[in-house]
């Protein structure tokens, strides 16, 4: 069986792709960007071949991901779900980036790039990447008005030699 890590596991598309996998008999690393969020998996934690915890939004606890990720072993794929859809202001991380910007876009990059390589690469994005403009002026988001910016799409900033192939990816059965 297949052993899969999914970002952003504990709500949402996370936690029902975790609830399936897990039904098919593979086997799931869970994330959580903190204690708490941790906590509500519940019953799921236990089924899981481990939760690994840290917030997206700093590359510090990235790297942290990264590291207890890597301390399971290799994954035979990864679901790069974590993402922030709306936010009322454009916040700060700890390195001065947008949230959402960092959470959306380098931080599944980075985690790809920190852990044993997988066999597949799986990112979830909204639909934005369709009528989004193309200029890559002000990506921080500090010149322009915030106005409850929605997710941020991943496949605007994936260069074109790597960009994901949306398909099947083959983790069923």
């Amino acid at each position: 069986m297949a052993i899969v890590f999914i970002t952003g596991s504990t709500d949402g598309l996370g936690r029902a792709a975790a609830q399936s996998l897990l039904y098919q008999g593979q086997r799931v690393v869970l994330h959580a960007r903190s204690t708490d969020r941790a906590a509500s998996l519940g019953e799921l934690a236990s089924r899981s071949e481990g939760v690994v915890v840290g917030d997206l939004q700093s590359g510090a606890e990235t790297r942290a991901v990264a590291d207890q990720v890597n301390a399971i072993g290799r994954m035979d794929a990864v679901i790069h779900n974590a993402g922030v859809y709306t936010q009322r202001s454009r916040g700060s991380t700890p390195e001065g980036h947008a949230v959402t910007l960092a959470i959306n876009t380098p931080a599944p990059y980075m985690l790809t790039a920190l852990i044993e390589r997988p066999a597949r690469l799986v990112y979830l994005s909204s639909g934005l990447h369709r009528g989004g403009e193309g200029s890559l002026d002000d990506l921080g988001w500090t010149k322009r008005s915030w106005i409850r910016q929605r997710r941020t799409p991943r496949a605007s900033f994936t260069p074109s030699r790597s960009r994901p192939r949306w398909r099947n990816a083959g983790l069923g059965p």
